[in-house]
């Protein structure tokens, strides 16, 4: 299938590492052209360099509120166009109820939630018919997870937000779509595996709970990107997509 995105212009924020640069560097294999962001310059170039010619790495703080502005004029300036965004951003800290501060809080919020806002807002005011706003959230919009309370808190609104959005943004032809990754085999769910003090025993007892019985790779996730944010997928939007293996309990 062609997915119809040579020569699209995207912003991929948070793809210096992760499920970002994942889905950058399957939105390159099929042709787009990419302005990629991460908070250090020389990881933002780096991890461009690394995708190919058609990359420019950025560096941005998605809490910062002239993010949006100065990336989407990054994607003009350097492609002539812009079709869409995909805003990822870094887990907030780990930590059950008691665990997380009020600067903890404070400071996932600004990043996570009204950063993220703040971008959609700019690219849905930027973006005309055929645009996308793509969000990659969590399985905690359906499914809290122990540990993760922050998280917990915010991704729901998000996906909430983006729900709303996708209404409003439905009459001018731009999508708006979500992300809702489980256990993919990133540094970060690594990092949280290990939070048990047995990183091998908590994998294996979330993988039993999969029905597919493994966690996804980067480039499994990364492929269900392009392909939402592609045209191929034109008749989606509102759709929050679970790329879990199944692991939600419910329809």
């Amino acid at each position: 299938m062609d997915l119809g995105l040579k020569d699209r212009v995207y912003v991929v924020t948070g793809a210096t590492r992760g499920l970002g640069n994942a889905a950058a560097r399957a939105l390159a294999a099929e042709g787009a052209k990419l302005i990629i962001t991460g908070r250090d310059a020389k990881a933002a170039a780096d991890a461009a360099a690394e995708i190919g010619p058609d990359a420019v790495g950025v560096a941005a703080d998605n809490a910062a509120p002239e993010t949006a502005e100065r990336l989407i004029g990054a994607a003009r300036a350097h492609f002539g166009r812009f079709d869409g965004v995909l805003i990822s951003v870094g887990g907030p800290p780990p930590g059950f109820v008691a665990d997380n501060s009020d600067e903890q809080w404070q400071a996932a919020f600004e990043s996570v939630f009204l950063g993220a806002v703040r971008l959609a807002r700019g690219a849905a005011a930027a973006l005309g018919e055929g645009g996308v706003v793509g969000f990659v959230l969590s399985g905690s919009v359906h499914e809290p997870i122990p540990g993760l309370t922050i998280s917990n808190g915010l991704r729901p609104g998000l996906a909430g937000f983006a729900k709303s959005l996708s209404d409003e943004l439905g009459p001018r032809g731009i999508r708006v779509v979500g992300l809702l990754p489980a256990r993919i085999d990133t540094d970060r769910v690594r990092e949280l595996d290990s939070l048990s003090g047995d990183a091998d025993a908590a994998r294996a007892a979330n993988e039993s709970r999969i029905p597919l019985r493994r966690y996804g790779t980067p480039e499994e996730f990364g492929r269900t990107a392009a392909f939402m944010l592609s045209p191929a997928a034109s008749y989606l939007t509102g759709v929050m997509l679970p790329v879990d293996g199944g692991a939600r309990s419910g329809f």
